[in-house]
């Protein structure tokens, strides 16, 4: 005879059951979040950008944008009754290419590679949760477009929090196959990457979602090595292949890698040509880097001995979400400096209300304007990030002998 315990746990919905309702209740609350957020058509835009914030983003004058206004030259500003004159960022992509046609100053307004440039390929990773990885591909995806390259960013991570923060919903606006799982898949159902690249608000930057379909490569990768058929790429190079194929139409990938060190992660490693570490500067957070790299390197060695190829224009680590005015981790970022010298950027990414803050409506500090935040607040933020994201650049920049 059952006992009132059993009996009780019987009328138990399953654990499984429990989750599937949890998830579907979630997703449609997200949902109507975001159509809250960004009606009619539920999809984001890009603010518009004062004529003095463009003016600083192109490199030259406010003044001499004011002039080739009043001369009708290029794009041309939103006026208000006021006077304040106002550009959205494809008038301002517009004004850099009309400046870059005209050439009179002999500067380059639109830094594209040239021929002898090998396209960046920048891995954001650690497989600790919380390290800002995230944040950090997210903003320097948008601050690299901001100056002016043409991007493209890969969410690599099943979680898709990078494909969320520009607007796509996982579950409701990625299909079967339209991940980068798509284009690495080792069945006859692969596609070329071009089909699943899509546009974003930000013009320039363009996006390969993701979605929890790019687990099945983790699955399937053990599989395809013990059925290998002669002459199909290993999963590591399968990365690198499918961003060949697109590699014409960009200057940078930034690869927002997964919170694990799986085939996903390796394939993006081989794939890169740069790699940057973010590390929170607490005990944890550290000890858990250290594990990170002493497995990396095996595995990489092993990749390497396969035929990988492990050459890298550079290597850096990122401090993330540092607190100044915290003294041990205060102590931990000078321990890491004494230790990695001069692989640890210089700058670092600061803890900041503004960014997290801006995080809750899915935006980046790019995204939001000056006045919803208190000044000191909002200027410490952006401050900290055009300082990391710059140096980043300056890497980039040197890659390409400039």
């Amino acid at each position: 005879m059952a006992t009132a315990q059993q009996v009780s746990q019987a009328s138990l919905p399953a654990i499984h059951d429990l989750i599937a309702a949890d998830a579907r209740e979630l997703s449609a609350k997200l949902q109507a979040h975001r159509l809250k957020l960004f009606p009619p058509e539920a999809r984001k835009s890009l603010r518009r950008f004062s004529s003095g914030e463009a003016a600083k983003l192109i490199g030259i004058n406010d003044g001499y944008l004011r002039q080739l206004s009043l001369e009708g030259k290029g794009p041309q500003p939103e006026t208000t009754s006021s006077g304040r004159r106002s550009y959205s960022f494809q008038d301002i992509q517009g004004l850099r290419g009309f400046l870059e046609e005209s050439g009179k100053s002999g500067r380059r307004y639109l830094p594209h590679r040239t021929d002898g440039e090998h396209l960046q390929v920048l891995a954001v990773v650690n497989f600790k949760g919380g390290s800002g990885k995230t944040t950090t591909a997210a903003h320097l995806a948008q601050y690299l477009v901001l100056k002016g390259y043409r991007v493209l960013a890969v969410d690599l991570d099943p979680q898709a929090s990078l494909s969320a923060l520009h607007g796509y919903q996982p579950e409701f606006d990625i299909g079967e196959n339209e991940t980068l799982y798509g284009a690495i898949r080792y069945d006859d159902q692969r596609r070329d990457l071009s089909e699943i690249v899509r546009p974003t608000y930000f013009s320039g930057l363009d996006l390969v979602p993701a979605n929890i379909e790019l687990m099945e490569f983790e699955h399937e990768s053990p599989k395809a090595l013990a059925q290998r058929q002669s002459g199909d790429p290993l999963f590591f190079a399968r990365v690198a292949q499918a961003l060949a194929s697109v590699e014409t139409g960009y200057d940078v990938v930034v690869i927002d890698c997964p919170p694990q060190l799986g085939f996903l992660t390796l394939s993006a490693l081989c794939a890169a040509t740069a790699v940057l570490i973010t590390v929170h500067p607490q005990m944890l957070d550290v000890m858990s880097m250290c594990q990170f790299l002493i497995m990396t390197s095996d595995l990489l060695a092993v990749v390497a001995r396969a035929g990988g190829d492990m050459a890298y224009d550079w290597m850096r680590y990122l401090v993330t979400r540092y607190e100044p005015s915290d003294g041990p981790q205060t102590q931990m970022v000078g321990f890491m400096r004494s230790l990695f010298e001069d692989r640890m950027l210089t700058n670092a990414m600061l803890k900041s209300t503004a960014i997290s803050d801006a995080g809750i409506t899915k935006q980046t500090l790019y995204e939001v304007s000056r006045d919803q935040f208190t000044r000191t607040t909002y200027d410490r933020a952006i401050e900290s990030l055009e300082s990391v994201n710059s140096e980043i650049e300056s890497h980039i920049r040197a890659a390409w002998r400039r």
